[in-house]
């Protein structure tokens, strides 16, 4: 039976411990729990997997944050509850009541809705930790795991915080995608003209008025017009075509090449034109998907009379691909969703799609059974997660995202035991640093692995090297992949329009020289074909002189900013203009992000180059960072897969391999002369095999040699024993033998007092007999010691009736230090009595020759074991006998056998307890019994 810890006397004072000790661990959990929510929601770090382009180092740390305290939280648990299971008496199915009880507790005067979801779930979560971690499953309540209990309770960690991490995400993923859905709806109704009344607010009459005149000169117009056109970097104008006319107070345009007029202008912004939330802005619809802005300005003198109007059109660029927009000025990459959270999204007017991006089949149209009746709704289609968004004018956005959460989850699980992995790895390894405070010798002894340690390093480090090469590997060939795929592609487009330009133009090469070189006004035919090949193709197009001259452009955003040169790339210029190359392909930059671009020459009949063709490719590099982003996570995915694997399959073989010599050790272990050693059993013909046979051969020997020897033991121990018991009995013998021949004389001689010596000789007799009657016993009782009659008794009531029979001793002063329980055993009783009446008598014999005697025996619990403590106040026992007092046949009085301490250690170790002493020489002895108790009462 268990012995209970018992720190207080009073046992609602160790309820009250335990209270305590549980309402800590609740806490923790709650704690732990809303660090991890707080990392998640609240710290801006990104634990966003699926995407290895939006982890950060700060994102590594926070893994390892919280493998930190995991891992602390998992040894605080061990500690509180090894020490509330001791003060429960081991009654597990409390704690989880007390538990249970407190958790509800705090989460009922908990305010926060949002942490009480999740500390609900948490507590469900402790309750199940605590079952398996009670009822000893894997590790139970022990400080030192097994190589599989570690990668179990990795395993509940780190899929227990990919759960919470996943709980979160999933909150603020619905937040940022109603967020989205109300930025599409805000810039698809055109009735909001919030972006540009902000691009547009220092058009007023303070700016117009003043440079009205200079409108008027041809030059000076079109400096005020790029500049007001091209002001804003913004994505939502670089989307747009923007074109500006000027009228004066009679409707008749400042410029002559002017080819709208006024009226027309006019009827469009009056007529046609719906208004927005921005004065002077309306705005009309060119089809159904797109929607134009028109703005007017009266131009009014200090008197605010009229002397002109001012008109600005923004039409919508019909782009093919989003690679006209460079990276650098995408910005906040406007009406494109998020990249990272994979979103498709379709923007419905009047019913009728009019936008949508990426794959998602979105219906053309709705029907109005479809509609959300709330301001938004979430439904599930096949795997995509789609949420309805009702928003202004008519307006339906539909955002679909794919359901990845059990990819998520496993990739969460992967980083995370990664995380755990090397979190363990490097406490291992300061551990190792402080014990061996950097001692070669010592170090060197560390790396002494053994047979089971060297084969799953073995295994585990060829996974963890092949997810390195194949990761390196993979990740290089999707790079050189892209780029080739780049490369082709801007080879075959430049070819394309190259040929289509030579083709088009025909014997003209001598016109499009002189337009390309003079500038003649004919440049319009050569813009009006680039914006053609522009649409056509997808991507911008420059036009360079033969001395390397920027002429025409099809984005002229990046070379009216000075963020690109008008002047040809120095390598390609060379390479076509000296080296006559037929084709050069460079790397550029562009502030900080690198482009690729293709140069190609056009060349007349003659194959002389009359112009430079030159595409430019902006496309970022999304694309690649998503595929190795994708691959990563299914490696990482893997790669732990692979490693759960690899550790399952190196525990099975170190099993295999370790319990064979597991066996053969315990077998090596269990080898004794006194008893049969077994043979061990193998079937197998392999190397364990060969040591089995030896270790076989080595038994038999074994067994021959300890029967030679038990025979020449036995024969010894019968000699020493007819030794001893002739000794013995020869004492008594001689003075009985003395005493009759003095009788037998006296007869003879007639003696007066012969009837007196005749008392005296019988009484001399009687003596020896009994002498040697209490031998034969105490020999008898030494050989029996080894056949126990055991029977349950109170050990007190034992030592009562001993301690009653020293009470009447002359100047002897006893004293007895009882515990508060009755001492139940399972023992021999008649034997326990021979083991403290032995030690009783020695003590008081140790003590005969002092003024006093004094005896003092004190108990003592410890565990499931009591110790007594048996004092005197004798001389002590001298260091060269001490080895020997427990030896049979030794004895340092006058008269006896000296098998009362002998028997008196073969009684205690018989009750699976055992015997000392301590002892100091001129102070006295104490002797020391350790019995194992049955129970408390």
């Amino acid at each position: 039976a268990s012995y209970p810890f018992r720190p207080f006397k009073e046992e609602w004072k160790d309820w009250l411990a335990v209270i305590g000790l549980l309402f800590i661990m609740v806490s923790a959990s709650f704690l732990f729990a809303d660090i991890l929510q707080s990392l998640v929601s609240d710290a801006k770090i990104s634990f966003n997997v699926m995407n290895i382009e939006n982890l950060s180092r700060y994102s590594f740390i926070g893994f390892a944050i919280l493998a930190t305290l995991a891992l602390s939280y998992f040894f605080l648990a061990q500690v509180l509850l090894t020490i509330s299971g001791k003060l429960i008496y081991g009654n597990y199915y409390f704690s989880l009541i007390i538990s249970a009880s407190i958790g509800l507790l705090i989460l009922t005067f908990t305010k926060n809705n949002s942490v009480v979801e999740l500390n609900l779930y948490v507590l469900l979560w402790l309750l199940l930790f605590l079952m398996m971690i009670q009822q000893q499953l894997f590790s139970g309540l022990r400080f030192r795991l097994n190589v599989s209990e570690v990668l179990f309770w990795l395993f509940v960690f780190s899929f227990s915080i990919a759960a919470v991490i996943i709980f979160e995400n999933r909150k603020i993923e619905f937040v940022k995608r109603i967020k989205f859905a109300e930025k599409l709806s805000l810039e698809a109704d055109p009735s909001v003209g919030n972006l540009l009344s902000i691009a547009f607010a220092y058009l007023d009459n303070d700016f117009l008025y003043p440079n009205y005149e200079r409108f008027k000169n041809p030059q000076e117009s079109d400096y005020l017009k790029d500049s007001i056109v091209n002001r804003s970097f913004g994505p939502y104008l670089d989307r747009y075509d923007t074109k500006i006319y000027l009228y004066d107070e009679s409707f008749r345009p400042l410029q002559t090449n002017q080819p709208v007029s006024f009226d027309t202008l006019n009827t469009i912004f009056t007529v046609q034109s719906k208004k927005t939330d921005v004065n002077d802005v309306t705005y009309y619809e060119k089809s159904f998907d797109q929607v134009s802005y028109i703005i007017k300005k009266e131009v009014k003198d200090p008197d605010s009379t009229v002397i002109g109007y001012f008109f600005m059109v923004s039409e919508p660029k019909r782009y093919k691909s989003e690679a006209l927009v460079p990276e650098l000025f995408q910005g906040t990459k406007e009406m494109v969703p998020d990249n990272t959270q994979g979103y498709s999204y379709a923007i419905y007017k009047n019913m009728r799609l009019s936008r949508y991006y990426s794959d998602f089949s979105f219906p053309t149209y709705l029907e109005t059974s479809e509609l959300p009746k709330t301001e938004f709704k979430i439904e599930k289609v096949k795997n995509y997660e789609v949420l309805w968004y009702k928003g202004s004018a008519n307006n339906i956005i539909i955002i679909a995202k794919k359901n990845v959460s059990f990819l998520e989850a496993i990739t969460l699980f992967s980083y995370l035991f990664t995380t755990f992995l090397f979190l363990l790895a490097f406490y291992r390894l300061g551990a190792l640093i402080v014990r061996s405070r950097l001692s070669a010798s010592v170090l060197r002894s560390y790396w002494e692995f053994s047979i089971r340690s060297q084969i799953h390093s073995t295994i585990i480090m060829v996974s963890l090297l092949s997810f390195l090469v194949i990761g390196v590997a993979t990740i290089l060939f999707f790079i050189n992949r892209y780029d080739r795929d780049q490369r082709d592609s801007l080879s075959r487009t430049i070819k394309i329009m190259v040929n289509e330009l030579q083709n088009r133009f025909g014997n003209e090469n001598t016109v499009l020289n002189a337009m390309m070189l003079y500038g003649d006004s004919s440049t319009a035919d050569l813009e009006a074909l680039m914006e053609e090949i522009t649409e056509i193709h997808g991507t911008d197009v420059n036009f360079y002189d033969t001395l390397g001259n920027l002429k025409v452009y099809s984005n002229p955003l990046i070379y009216q900013k000075g963020v690109l040169s008008e002047r040809m790339n120095p390598e390609a210029f060379f390479q076509l203009r000296h080296m006559r190359a037929i084709q050069v392909l460079t790397e550029e930059k562009m502030g900080r992000t690198d482009f690729k671009s293709i140069y190609c020459p056009i060349r007349d009949k003659d194959g002389q180059a009359y112009a430079y063709l030159n595409v430019p490719s902006f496309r970022n590099q999304g694309e690649l960072t998503q595929e190795i982003s994708n691959f990563l996570v299914t490696v990482i995915n893997l790669n732990a897969f692979i490693f759960l694997v690899a550790g399952a399959i190196a525990l099975v073989i170190t099993n295999r391999i370790t319990s064979s010599f597991t066996i053969i050790g315990q077998k090596m272990r269990d080898i004794n002369l006194n008893k049969i050693n077994q043979e061990i059993q193998w079937k197998r013909k392999d190397e364990i095999g060969e040591l089995v046979n030896e270790y076989n051969k080595m038994v038999r020997k074994l067994d021959e040699s300890a029967d030679a020897l038990a025979k020449s033991e036995r024969e010894g121990a019968w000699r020493q024993m007819a030794r001893q018991v002739a000794h013995e009995i020869k004492n008594p013998l001689t003075p009985m033998k003395l005493s009759i021949q003095y009788l037998q004389k006296a007869i003879d001689n007639n003696s007066p007092n012969v009837k007196a010596m005749t008392g005296s000789v019988a009484n001399t007799l009687i003596e020896q007999i009994d002498h040697l009657s209490k031998i034969a016993s105490d020999f008898s009782q030494f050989a029996n010691i080894g056949n126990p009659r055991n029977e349950v008794f109170d050990l007190h009531d034992l030592l009562s009736s001993l301690t009653l029979l020293y009470e009447a001793t002359e100047k002897l002063q006893f004293t007895w230090h009882k515990v508060d329980h009755r001492l139940m055993m399972m023992a021999d009783k008649t034997q326990l009595n021979r083991l403290f009446t032995n030690l009783l008598q020695n003590a008081v014999e140790a003590g005969e020759h002092k003024d006093e005697i004094i005896i003092v025996i004190k108990e003592e619990l410890q565990g499931e074991n009591v110790i007594f403590s048996v004092s005197d106040n004798g001389d002590g026992i001298p260091e060269h006998i001490q080895s020997k007092i427990f030896t049979p046949n030794f004895t340092t009085k006058s008269s006896g056998t000296g098998l009362g301490l002998a028997m008196s250690k073969s009684i205690a170790e018989q009750a699976q307890g055992d015997i000392w002493f301590e002892t100091t020489e001129g102070v006295g002895t104490t002797f020391y019994v350790r019995l194992p108790v049955l129970g408390l009462i």
